[in-house]
């Protein structure tokens, strides 16, 4: 049995995915999955170095928007939904170069989203860093994004895979509808869980959920497995964001490499907002305080705006530094005494029992096994 080391000097990227899902095990005492994950290491070491080495080796087309794609693919980043495309291609029998191309491509995607919503949400930080807009303007990170999205398609392209470029298509456009969604109802706190969750859907299960049905496809699995595998790919993608709206509240900067509070600063009422305020209506004028000290920065696109007394205040609340450290412990104390963070992650598990119910359509074996382990992890995710 091939044994990953207990520290991550000299890993490559490859190597530091199973890593941190054995140690999220360990964390979680969940050995049981832990000792699973060391016994998979050979199983998909080398699909996920060969993806690592395509990401590495990203063009930069010789350009500052290229460049600036691939600074931030080469920082790095969880990379499970690559992760997810080679375990649902192992159902079946796929080749080696088809499955780099896509797995490649469901990174490409994600990142491409990300230097998008930097731009729309006037982000700062981005794993650890600056991001591409602080450091080279709005303009290089929307183009940035708009590379890496054709970069992806034309591997997808490149891979010939029946069904797999129909599938990426229709989830881009699934992903806009989201955002659009989300835009529509920037600023509100009347947001339900029902927006909310339409929302995750379509912008973090619907790439969740195409990874494994494409990467099912290039093994040429069955139709009915391949619904089996997207449906799972959309319970865990639903877990997923539901931990990471819920980090960005209560997380550690140094593990999620962004400013907390981020979602709300940017007009966004997550589940665990949501959550608190059904919990403990008074919190209102505090979040829109929150929210009211970002407005200039998303305020102009015409939707509802918390409600301002001119002088750098809102509802009351000092528009200073002091008083918004004060407001957002209001809302941490505040999610304390209403258990807000073991609801939000009890209802992740939920979504992921449902995703690993759904793997009973797919045979016993170190893929399945490995896509159990990967489902549990992300409800202990602190990143």
């Amino acid at each position: 049995m091939t044994v990953l080391p207990d520290h991550r000097g000299g890993l490559a990227l490859g190597d530091e995915v199973l890593v941190r899902l054995r140690d999220l095990c360990v964390d979680g005492g969940l050995s049981d999955l832990a000792s699973t994950i060391e016994d998979l290491v050979g199983f998909v070491r080398d699909d996920l170095a060969a993806v690592e080495e395509d990401l590495a080796t990203l063009s930069t087309a010789d350009s500052l928007v290229g460049e600036a794609g691939a600074s931030l693919v080469h920082l790095g980043g969880k990379r499970l939904r690559p992760l997810c495309v080679v375990l649902a291609s192992r159902i079946g029998f796929a080749r080696a170069s088809a499955v780099c191309d896509i797995a490649v491509a469901a990174e490409l995607v994600h990142n491409a989203t990300l230097l998008h919503d930097d731009v729309i949400d006037h982000a700062d930080r981005r794993r650890g860093r600056p991001t591409a807009r602080v450091e080279l303007g709005n303009a290089v990170s929307i183009f940035a994004g708009d590379y890496l999205l054709i970069e992806a398609l034309h591997r997808v392209q490149r891979a010939a895979v029946p069904g797999v470029m129909e599938g990426l298509l229709e989830t881009i456009a699934e992903m806009i509808r989201a955002e659009s969604l989300q835009l529509e109802n920037r600023g509100s706190l009347d947001a339900s869980e029902d927006l909310y969750f339409r929302v995750a859907r379509g912008k973090s299960a619907a790439l969740f959920s195409w990874a494994l049905g494409a990467g099912a496809l290039s093994g040429g699995a069955s139709p009915e497995l391949c619904r089996a595998l997207r449906a799972y790919g959309d319970s865990i993608g639903v877990a997923f964001q539901l931990i990471d709206d819920l980090l960005d509240l209560v997380g550690h900067r140094s593990n999620t490499g962004k400013t907390l509070f981020s979602d709300l600063s940017e007009g966004k009422i997550t589940y665990p907002l949501i959550v608190v305020l059904d919990r403990e209506p008074a919190l209102a004028d505090t979040i829109r305080a929150i929210a009211a000290e970002a407005v200039p920065s998303w305020g102009g696109d015409g939707l509802a705006r918390p409600a301002s007394n001119g002088d750098g205040s809102a509802n009351g609340h000092p528009g200073s530094a002091n008083g918004a450290g004060r407001e957002r412990e209001r809302v941490l104390e505040a999610m304390v005494r209403h258990n807000v963070e073991a609801t939000c992650r009890d209802l992740a598990a939920s979504y992921i029992n449902e995703g690993i119910e759904a793997l009973a359509e797919v045979p016993d074996g170190p893929a399945r096994r490995a896509l159990t382990v990967v489902a549990r992890a992300s409800v202990l995710r602190e990143r």
